[in-house]
C-alpha cells in the first residue's frame, strides 16, 4: 500500500472520465484514472465505436444485395460473421489503444483497478479483491458509467438471450430475433441483424418507437422499417420467455391478446442503470435517486470535492453529453470565469439505424405543451438531387420556431446521414440562431444538407423546391 496524491481523481476511464482527466492535464492539474477494465468504457469497448461498425457491414451487405439498380451485375455476396465480429472488436481495440497514447501524451497517471471512495479526499484501488493502493485528491470525479438493465425472469444468459455485449459478438447470424425495447440501442441491434438477412421483431411497451424522438419522425421510421419487413409490435409487454434447445418462445401481450412467438434469439434492451454500487456512497452526502447520482448543474454531488458525470449522473445517456460534462467540471473546478451549465436541449442524439434518426432541442409536441407559437417547417429527401443520386430518397427534415422570436426551438431528421447532419442545427441553436440567419445562409448545391435549408424557408412558407 502506498499513498500518491494528486489533484484530481477520476473513477472510471470512459468518454467522460478521460476527457475529464485530460481537460485537467491541460490545465496544470495533477490528474489520475481509475479503470477496472478497459480504457474508453463501455462507449468505445462495447457501444458506440463497435455497432456502428457492426452497422458499416450491415449497410454495405443491403447495398450489395441491391447493387443491380447501381447498373453492376454480380454474383449472390455472403459474408462471413466471424470476420464481421472481428472487424468490430479490431476498431474498438484501435481506438482504445489510442485512449491510452493520449493519457501517457498528457501525464495521466492509470491505475488498474476498481475504484472507491475511502474517506475525506481519499480513494482505495483493488484489483481481484486485494488492495492495490491509496490515492489522495481534492477532487474526485464518479464517471463509473451504467450497465444494462435486466427484466425478471428475461435476464440475458449469453447463450439464447442477449444483453448488448452478446449481441455485438453472435457465435452466428440467427435466423430470426426478437428485441425488446425500441430505443436506440434496440433499434440499432434491430437494423443491424433485419439488413444482415433476419427476421426481426421489435417489441416496445410505449404506444410507438423511439419515443424520446417527435411523432412524426417516429412515424417515418416505424413505416421505412416496416417496409423492410421487420415486424413492430408496440404497446406490449413481455409476459414470459421459455427457452427451448436452441430457441426462445416469448409471450407477448398488447390490446389485450396474447401471442407466442419463437425466435432463435432474444436481444434485451430495456435501459440502462447506472453503477452507483460498490462506490463508497455509504456514509457520505451523496444522494442517488433511482439508480442515478444526483448532481448540480456543474456536476457536483452533496459530498464536497467529489463531483459524478455521464451515465452515473442520469439522462441523455451519451457518450458526448459525458465528455461536454467532463470538462465543463474540471473547468468549475479550476476556477474559469466562462463556465457555464450545459443545456440539456442542445444535446443532439442520435440512432444509427436504417434511415437514420437524429434531432435536437423541442419535438413539435413539447413545444406547444411549453406554450410556444411554433412555426413548423418540412421537406422530404425526395425532393433534393443528391439524396435521388445517392439512391437515397426516403427521409424527411423537421424544423420547429418560436413563431414570435424565430428562435429555433427543435430540429428533426430522417434519412441518409442525418447523424452527420445534424450538428449545423445544434450550433444554430447554441449560437441562438434565429431563422434570418438561417433562411440567409447560403448552403452547397448538391447536397443532403440543402434539405436542411428547404425545411427552415418552408417554416416561413418560402419552400423553394416543395
Amino acid at each position: 500500500m502506498t499513498d500518491q496524491a494528486f489533484d484530481l481523481i477520476v473513477l472510471g476511464g470512459g468518454p467522460g472520465g478521460y476527457v475529464a482527466a485530460i481537460r485537467a492535464a491541460q490545465l496544470g492539474m495533477k490528474a489520475a484514472v481509475v479503470e477496472r477494465e478497459d480504457l474508453g468504457g463501455i462507449c468505445l469497448n462495447w457501444g458506440c465505436i463497435p455497432t456502428k461498425a457492426l452497422l458499416r457491414t450491415s449497410e454495405i451487405n443491403q447495398l450489395l444485395h441491391n447493387i443491380g439498380e447501381f447498373g453492376f451485375d454480380a454474383v449472390e455476396p455472403r459474408f462471413n460473421i466471424d470476420k464481421v465480429v472481428k472487424r468490430s472488436r479490431a476498431v474498438a481495440k484501435q481506438l482504445s489503444s489510442g485512449v491510452a497514447h493520449l493519457l501517457r501524451k498528457n501525464k495521466v497517471t492509470v491505475f488498474d483497478g476498481a475504484g472507491k471512495l475511502a474517506g475525506k479526499q481519499t480513494v482505495s484501488v483493488s484489483k481481484d479483491g486485494k488492495d492495490v493502493t491509496t490515492l489522495k485528491a481534492q477532487h474526485i470525479i464518479l464517471a463509473t458509467g451504467a450497465r444494462a438493465r435486466q427484466l425478471p425472469g428475461i435476464e440475458s444468459d449469453g447463450k439464447l438471450i442477449w444483453s448488448y455485449k452478446d449481441a455485438m459478438v453472435p457465435p452466428m447470424l440467427p435466423k430470426s430475433l426478437l428485441v425488446i425495447g425500441s430505443g436506440a440501442i434496440g433499434i440499432e441491434f434491430a437494423s443491424f441483424y433485419l439488413n444482415m438477412g433476419a427476421k426481426v421483431t421489435v417489441v416496445e411497451v410505449l404506444p410507438r418507437i423511439l419515443a424520446v424522438e417527435d411523432e412524426e419522425i417516429s412515424s417515418f421510421a416505424h413505416k421505412a422499417f416496416e417496409k423492410q419487413g421487420m415486424k413492430i409490435i408496440t404497446g406490449a409487454t413481455v409476459k414470459a420467455a421459455k427457452k427451448g434447445a436452441n430457441n426462445v418462445t416469448v409471450t407477448v401481450e398488447a390490446g389485450g391478446k396474447s401471442q407466442q412467438i419463437t425466435v432463435d434469439r432474444v436481444i434485451s434492451a430495456v435501459g440502462i442503470v447506472g453503477n452507483v454500487e460498490n462506490l463508497g456512497l455509504e456514509g457520505t452526502a451523496v444522494k442517488v435517486d433511482r439508480g442515478h447520482v444526483v448532481i448540480d448543474e456543474y456536476c457536483r454531488t452533496g459530498e464536497p470535492g467529489v463531483h459524478a458525470i455521464g451515465d452515473l449522473a442520469g439522462p441523455p445517456w451519451l457518450a458526448h453529453k459525458a465528455s461536454h460534462e467532463g470538462v465543463l467540471c474540471v473547468e468549475k473546478i479550476a476556477g474559469l470565469n466562462d463556465v457555464h451549465p450545459m443545456d440539456v436541449l442542445n444535446i443532439p442524439g442520435c440512432t444509427y439505424c436504417r434511415p437514420q434518426v437524429a434531432s435536437v432541442g423541442l419535438t413539435e409536441a413539447r413545444a406547444k405543451e411549453q406554450g410556444h407559437e411554433v412555426k413548423v417547417g418540412k421537406f422530404p429527401f425526395i425532393g433534393n438531387g443528391k439524396a435521388i443520386a445517392m439512391g437515397e430518397p426516403e427521409g424527411m427534415i423537421k424544423t420547429v420556431f418560436d413563431g414570435k422570436t424565430g428562435e429555433l426551438l427543435g430540429a428533426h431528421m430522417v434519412g441518409a446521414e442525418v447523424t452527420e447532419m445534424i450538428q449545423g442545427y445544434t450550433i444554430a441553436r447554441t449560437l441562438e440562431t434565429t431563422e434570418t440567419e438561417l433562411i440567409n445562409t447560403v448552403f452547397p448545391h448538391p447536397t443532403v444538407s440543402e434539405t436542411m435549408h428547404e425545411a427552415v424557408l418552408d417554416a416561413y412558407k418560402r419552400a423553394i423546391h416543395f
